[in-house]
């Protein structure tokens, strides 16, 4: 939680102010959660400050709130590129990203429960940059980092508007943004050094290294390609549905099934 508050203050997300009159003042809440490496371990325990975005007022506390992300279609579209043009990927994450958004609407909020920040127990929190929680929190992350990226010469991919690449003398670097993960690749290893730098300057970032874990999906990356799996997902479906004792078999179907190279029945639509 101090960690949380800190992250808030450094990103002068807030100031006090007197409680406004007759003003929506929103409450806040503290989510916990523990956040897990590709094998399913607790690597991180997480506290998050989040507005009660249900009490905001269309038209007042918000406008806007739509926010685009990458598709799977394109994410596995880009792991097939980095393939073919031999890319080696990384990843990077965004530390408390929303509270990077710059907020159009004057938003005020209650102080944090346990933490009083002022002296005066009845000031409010004015927000300056969006907080998780708010309805166009991720839509004004989407705006910095769009308007950051474009500025470093990157243009967006036709088809999703959440691949950006950048060309420079014959070499280029492309990346997927899906909310406040980053997966990146390029021709030349120098550009994609240069572009985590920049990201680090600009935005409280974790450097992962080369992705091994993204939506689920588990990435070995390989000399001949890459190997992709879900072994952390199938052990989760497998524990919610109470299957983890159930005994494996290598193929499974029936086995009275006599299959044929030459099948003449009709084809699957």
């Amino acid at each position: 939680m101090d960690e949380e508050l800190n992250q808030i203050e450094k990103n002068q997300t807030w100031e006090l102010v007197p409680r406004p009159k007759n003003k929506n003042v929103i409450g806040t809440k503290w989510v916990f959660c523990n956040k897990l490496n590709e094998d399913g371990k607790v690597i991180r325990n997480k506290a998050r400050l989040v507005c009660n975005g249900y009490a905001q007022v269309e038209g007042i506390d918000f406008e806007e709130t739509f926010a685009p992300m990458a598709r799977l279609e394109a994410i596995h579209m880009f792991l097939t590129l980095a393939i073919y043009k031999n890319f080696k990927v990384y990843q990077m994450d965004v530390k408390s990203a929303f509270l990077n958004g710059n907020l159009d609407e004057e938003v005020c909020i209650e102080q944090p429960d346990g933490f009083q920040i002022s002296e005066n127990p009845d000031f409010v929190c004015k927000l300056k940059k969006a907080l998780y929680g708010l309805k166009q929190a991720p839509r004004a992350w989407y705006s910095r980092l769009d308007a950051y990226l474009h500025q470093q010469g990157f243009k967006k991919f036709m088809v999703d508007s959440n691949i950006y690449i950048k060309f420079e003398n014959n070499h280029q670097v492309i990346i997927v943004v899906y909310v406040d993960d980053i997966i990146f690749g390029g021709s030349k290893d120098e550009m994609c050094k240069e572009f985590a730098n920049q990201m680090q300057t600009e935005f409280e970032m974790s450097m992962i290294g080369e992705l091994l874990y993204f939506l689920d999906l588990q990435v070995n990356q390989l000399k001949n390609g890459f190997f992709i799996s879900q072994i952390k997902y199938v052990k989760e479906m497998l524990k919610k549905l109470t299957m983890e004792d159930c005994k494996p078999v290598s193929t499974p179907m029936t086995t009275s099934y006599k299959l044929s190279k030459d099948d003449m029945s009709p084809s699957v639509d």
